[in-house]
């Protein structure tokens, strides 16, 4: 059995979602937790994605990233990824792309939700 989280990267400024003072600080929290799910032996933490003002992580690739040059035995994984909204070719070579940065410590997760956003794509940072 394996033990993980999956997570979103929310703006914590509700009033204004483009402070990015503030986003640039939850950025660094977000990380301070993955290091943290590494340091105290958590199998797996995973970054969704979205495309709402209101988060953060239109870009998990690169949170992920981050990510794996400060943790050294947790696999990361991105939660989500939109398909419909992710260039097919960048999305499919970034896993082993980061397996060369985190001694294969990727995981993939392909699955079929389809959601209805009623904004559409609101990337407004």
């Amino acid at each position: 059995m394996e033990i993980g989280i999956d997570s979103f990267a929310a703006s914590s400024s509700t009033s204004n979602p483009s402070d990015s003072v503030s986003n640039v600080e939850e950025i660094a929290r977000l990380l301070e937790r993955i290091e943290y799910a590494d340091q105290v032996g958590l199998d797996v933490f995973g970054i969704g994605e979205h495309h709402r003002r209101e988060f953060l992580d239109s870009a998990p690739t690169v949170i992920l990233a981050a990510a794996a040059a400060r943790t050294k035995n947790i696999r990361l994984t991105s939660a989500v990824t939109v398909l419909s909204a992710a260039d097919p070719v960048r999305a499919f070579t970034f896993p082993p792309m980061q397996r060369l940065l985190t001694s294969d410590l990727h995981v993939v997760i392909v699955i079929e939700v389809q959601i209805r956003y009623r904004f559409g794509f609101e990337p407004d940072f």
